[in-house]
């Protein structure tokens, strides 16, 4: 299976191949990709500082650290990205203080199911937020910027379903037989 890196590299190569790199200013649809995408990505930013608070499983600890530094690092070059570009950023809420999980009582804080399948939810749909942004963009650098935000999400998407996988927190829809389909008499 070919790793992300080179998926990356090959969509990246596609875009340049389409474009002819001209920095015209960006259109409205680039700017407001840039703003949903920035809004999106500030947004979660506290919902991992909380998962990473309350679970006790270390392997989920490490994935919300690892999706936590993927998102700050989206938001962060974003930020630099709408600067330069004259698009004001959206207002983001603030960060949450460190806590101890066995500091918070059980009903006053998610399960661990409860949070991989929200943060995988997340992986989702920035995945496809991304791709539908970069698919949009007629401007190379924010194709390119977008496309990379997407390999990772996908990426820690492809870890968070492994490891919903293991711990029996994968939620998996009923098989569809079709009528008339052998399995369905």
């Amino acid at each position: 299976m070919p790793s992300f890196t080179s998926i990356f590299k090959n969509a990246a190569n596609i875009v340049e191949s389409l474009t002819d790199n001209h920095k015209g200013p960006l259109h409205v649809g680039e700017a407001m990709a840039c703003w949903t995408y920035f809004s999106f990505s500030s947004s979660i930013i506290p919902y991992f500082e909380i998962g990473i608070n309350t679970t006790s499983d270390p392997e989920l600890a490490k994935l919300l650290q690892e999706g936590l530094k993927v998102v700050k690092s989206h938001k962060q070059e974003l930020a630099e990205f709408m600067r330069k570009e004259g698009v004001p950023l959206s207002e983001a809420p603030e960060s949450k203080p460190n806590s101890n999980a066995n500091d918070i009582p059980l009903g006053a804080k998610f399960s661990d199911n409860e949070l991989i399948n929200t943060v995988n939810l997340n992986f989702v749909i920035a995945a496809d937020m991304c791709a539908a942004s970069a698919s949009q963009c007629l401007r190379q650098d924010a194709a390119l910027m977008f496309l990379k935000f997407q390999t990772e999400k996908l990426s820690l998407g492809l870890k968070s379903k492994t490891l919903m996988q293991q711990n029996g927190w994968l939620k998996i829809p009923p098989p569809y037989n079709p009528p008339g389909s052998p399995s369905s008499e």
